[in-house]
């Protein structure tokens, strides 16, 4: 089955968001788009409205649609809880692992270390992505997986932004890997800890992420 225009639609803008081409606060205009993408303004508008269900866009009276850019408190929230979903997919994966997790976990592990390597954060952003859905896979449980996925997916230009830090990818990259030892190792408290210490984003990490926010909406 082919996909419909405004999931198309959706997924380009929901990808231009992730990757900073729209920033937080930035209008996004029914016709510019409509003549950007060659089609009529009736898909735009059920895109739109799709991203503002998943939260990643705002429709405001006489405004339009809105990039949304939370106020520090619900993205820590947000954040909070992601961290405790990657610490429950991770309990239960150091528990379930199968031959198959293992290995994927180890593949994209090592992805994560050559896009490391090569400095490239993009690349790295991808991987990182890749990484996580393995653990996700590896907890055995479809249901939290799908919620940790969709917030994964509503935090994606926030968590893009993170990698942007001094020193955050190679940090980002020891911490994967032991991520994966505890995983590998079966101890499930250990894994849940680090998941959870990994995601969440506290202390200097908040002021460094706020702090990108300031610097992406001046841009």
């Amino acid at each position: 089955m082919s996909e419909k225009p405004a999931t198309r639609l959706r997924n380009q803008i929901e990808e231009e968001i992730a990757t900073g081409v729209f920033k937080p606060g930035d209008r996004l205009d029914e016709v510019s788009l409509a003549a950007r993408f060659g089609v009529s303004r009736t898909p735009i508008r059920e895109a739109l409205q799709q991203l503002a269900a998943a939260g990643l866009v705002e429709i405001r009276p006489h405004r339009g649609a809105i990039v949304s850019a939370p106020d520090p408190k619900r993205l820590i929230d947000m954040f909070s809880l992601m961290a405790e979903f990657e610490a429950i997919c991770g309990r239960l994966a150091a528990r379930r692992l199968l031959p198959s997790d293992e290995a994927a976990l180890k593949s994209t592990l090592e992805a994560c270390r050559k896009a490391a390597d090569s400095g490239d954060i993009d690349v790295y952003y991808y991987e990182n992505e890749r990484f996580h859905r393995a653990i996700y896979v590896a907890s055995g449980n479809d249901f939290i997986a799908e919620q940790a996925t969709a917030l994964h997916k509503r935090l994606a230009p926030f968590r893009r932004l993170q990698l942007r830090v001094r020193n955050r990818m190679r940090t980002s990259l020891a911490e994967h890997e032991a991520i994966v030892d505890a995983l590998l190792a079966g101890d499930s408290a250990l894994a849940s800890t680090r998941l959870y210490d990994h995601v969440a984003v506290q202390g200097e990490r908040f002021t460094d992420l706020i702090a990108s926010l300031n610097r992406a909406a001046a841009e």
